[in-house]
């Protein structure tokens, strides 16, 4: 990756002018953007305690946890506040076969003057310790347990890294940053729905100053993000037909919760939903194509039922709210 181009924060931004939330804060950024800054977004809602919490992992040096299902936006939360601050920032996906190796570095052989030559390739951590980078650990909780160790001091107030290969501790940049996601709190698995997540540990989880929870949105934000998502449907039928998916996708949650659903719609597969209305025409097909076919057989007479709740139409029946 090429270095960053510049070392510190150069300027600061007014929350309530940037985030739209009613606080006096200032937090330091960039003046410029480089390759490491995510596009801003401008559909996307902040959640406002969620919003403070990062923003005080910028301006403070906190270590911040967000915990939430999946399509809450999580990682994308981190990335929108790091776009507006102009701060580089670099996501790692924690999945199983990430190894200490790939964390930390390895030796590697080049070709130097026809002769070759053993060098020691930094790895994620290590280049991102030395630059004013925010690191997001991605799925934190399906991290291998001894991987995650690694990570151990660095998550301390002062904490540094330590790369036994090469005998050295590195100290971290003074705008260095770090948050990381997950779906669960530390527990495991508990209702079926994340195999392949761990149960974190204690000792580590201690370690993160603040733990926040990102829940879905209410119900007119997340209609206004799939409007903005989708503009072709948003427009073609009026908002009573985004309104309507996001009322079906939040009768899945009840019925989720209520522990007659084994499964429920994110906002993300309300997106999808959208645009394959625009793809096949009609909002059943495109219904059954995005979120029916991937529930359980049994399940789906429920899911027809929420599906008529809000449509007034047999989820097998002639579409009536075509867009074709």
């Amino acid at each position: 990756m090429d270095d960053l181009t510049e070392s510190e924060p150069t300027t600061t931004v007014d929350v309530r002018d940037a985030f739209g939330i009613d606080v006096d804060m200032i937090v330091p950024a960039f003046r410029d953007r480089d390759a490491h800054v995510p596009e801003i977004d401008p559909a996307y809602r902040f959640n406002r305690d969620v919003t403070l919490a990062l923003l005080a992992g910028f301006s403070r040096n906190r270590r911040v946890l967000t915990q939430g299902m999946h399509g809450t936006g999580k990682s994308t939360h981190v990335e929108q506040v790091a776009a507006r601050l102009n701060w580089p920032c670099v996501r790692l996906n924690l999945d199983g076969h990430i190894s200490r190796l790939e964390l930390l570095g390895r030796d590697t052989i080049t070709v130097e003057d026809g002769m070759q030559v053993t060098r020691f390739q930094d790895g994620i951590l290590p280049w991102a310790v030395r630059r004013p980078v925010a690191l997001v650990l991605d799925e934190y909780d399906a991290g291998r347990p001894d991987v995650m160790f690694v990570i151990q001091r660095l998550l301390e107030r002062a904490g540094k890294l330590t790369l036994s290969d090469q005998s050295a501790v590195l100290t971290p940049h003074p705008y260095f940053r770090m948050f990381a996601t997950a779906n669960t709190v530390g527990l495991g698995d508990l209702n079926g729905m994340y195999y392949g997540v761990q149960r974190l540990n204690h000792a580590q989880l201690d370690r993160w100053d603040i733990v926040a929870s990102l829940g879905y949105l209410p119900r007119r934000e997340e209609a206004a993000i799939v409007a903005a998502r989708v503009p072709e449907v948003a427009d073609r039928r009026g908002p009573e037909l985004i309104d309507a998916m996001v009322a079906v996708a939040g009768l899945t949650r009840d019925s989720f919760r209520a522990g007659d659903l084994s499964t429920l719609m994110s906002p993300r597969t309300v997106i999808s939903w959208a645009e394959n209305v625009e793809v096949f025409g009609d909002v059943a097909t495109a219904f059954r194509l995005s979120f029916v076919n991937r529930c359980d057989e049994s399940e789906r007479p429920l899911v027809a039922e929420l599906f008529q709740r809000c449509f007034d139409l047999e989820l097998n029946g002639a579409d009536k709210t075509s867009v074709a």
